[in-house]
Parts: C-alpha cells; sequence; structure tokens
C-alpha cells in the first residue's frame, strides 16, 4: 500500500496586478471573509467554504503575472440569482448558464483577469 506524502490543499493562489481592487472584490463584492494579509506583503487570504484563496501580487514575490485562465469554481445556491447580483456589481461574465447535466455554472473574470465561476451541483454525479 503505497502513503501519500500530500495530506491535503492548504490554498489556491490567485494572482493579482492590483491588489488594492482584489482586496475589495473578494471581500465586499463576492463576500468572502477576509482571514489574514501575509506580513506586509501584497497577499490576503480570503476563506470560500473549505478553501482558502491566497490573492497575491507575484511580482512581490519575484514572479511574473499571469491570470488564471481556467476558472475556480465557487459553490452557490442558485447560479442565476448569484450572477445577476454579480452583474449589478459590474462584473463581467464571460459565458452563460452551462448546464452539465449535474450542474449549472457561469464563468466570469476579477478584476486582474482571473477566470471564476459559480457552480451549483443540482444532481449527484453520474
Amino acid at each position: 500500500m503505497t502513503t501519500s506524502l500530500v495530506t491535503g490543499v492548504d490554498f489556491a493562489t490567485v494572482p493579482t496586478q492590483d491588489i488594492e481592487a482584489s482586496h475589495h472584490f473578494y471581500g465586499t463584492v463576492l463576500g468572502l471573509p477576509h482571514v489574514k494579509q501575509w506580513g506586509d506583503m501584497p497577499a490576503h487570504e480570503f476563506q470560500a467554504g473549505n478553501l482558502t484563496l491566497a490573492v497575491m501580487d507575484p511580482t512581490a514575490f519575484g514572479q511574473e503575472f499571469h491570470a488564471h485562465r481556467l476558472p475556480i469554481a465557487l459553490q452557490v445556491d442558485d447560479v442565476p440569482a448569484a450572477r445577476a447580483q454579480l452583474e449589478a456589481d459590474g462584473v463581467q461574465f464571460v459565458s452563460d448558464l452551462i448546464d452539465s447535466g449535474v450542474c449549472h455554472q457561469a464563468i466570469f473574470l476579477d478584476p486582474s483577469g482571473n477566470s471564476l465561476s459559480l457552480h451549483h451541483r443540482y444532481a449527484p454525479p453520474a
């Protein structure tokens, strides 16, 4: 029997070019609890259920900025209602409602162009 070296996921990193705009977006627009800032570094953690999103300016850590092109799926109770709320706050959606047969989702962008999606599973997986 093989034992995994990995025991879990501590956080997923989301790059930003504007830490203040991202702090407002994740904390106020999405309403995610802010759990900490990385000292004086331009990096903040937000809690999304059981996943921590570490929003950070990669240039402060010696890396180039590249927006995520594939979405992080954020769980909501009602995709159309959540979409309407975010659109009222000026959030840009880049897809119509997607129905996979087991879930609904809609893809949108954060202020730095990272792809995120609203996601709701309405049926058990096949």
